[in-house]
């Protein structure tokens, strides 16, 4: 997170990418640092990591991505459905026939839409 927030000091407008471990640390920035922060896309987010504590109660409402595959098996997807439809106001979930890395999908996400 320091690293993170070092690199991101004085930056604004910010669309952060983040996989597994790497989207829980974009959304803990995002928790921190929501009005500097355009939009936010998460594969496979390792939200289950940390309690529930760790988000406060708070919700993001930027617009907010989740792209996670159906046989993930490091991620439980359910579990993350469930802590993103809490955490997220603004959130489109997607579920692809996929592994934990979306080793078929990863180069036909939508990336010209969702980083512009």
């Amino acid at each position: 997170m320091r690293i993170l927030r070092d690199v991101l000091e004085g930056k604004s407008d910010i669309v952060l990418v983040g996989s597994s471990f790497g989207g829980l640390m974009a959304t803990l920035f995002t928790l921190e640092n929501e009005e500097r922060v355009k939009r936010l896309i998460l594969l496979a987010p390792a939200l289950n990591l940390v309690g529930s504590e760790a988000y406060g109660g708070r919700e993001i409402s930027i617009p907010t991505w989740i792209y996670h595959g159906t046989g993930d098996e490091v991620i439980p997807i359910e579990t993350i459905k469930n802590i993103g439809g809490k955490l997220f106001k603004n959130l489109t979930f997607v579920e692809l026939d996929d592994d934990h890395n979306l080793h078929s999908t990863f180069r036909d996400l939508p990336w010209d839409q969702l980083l512009s």
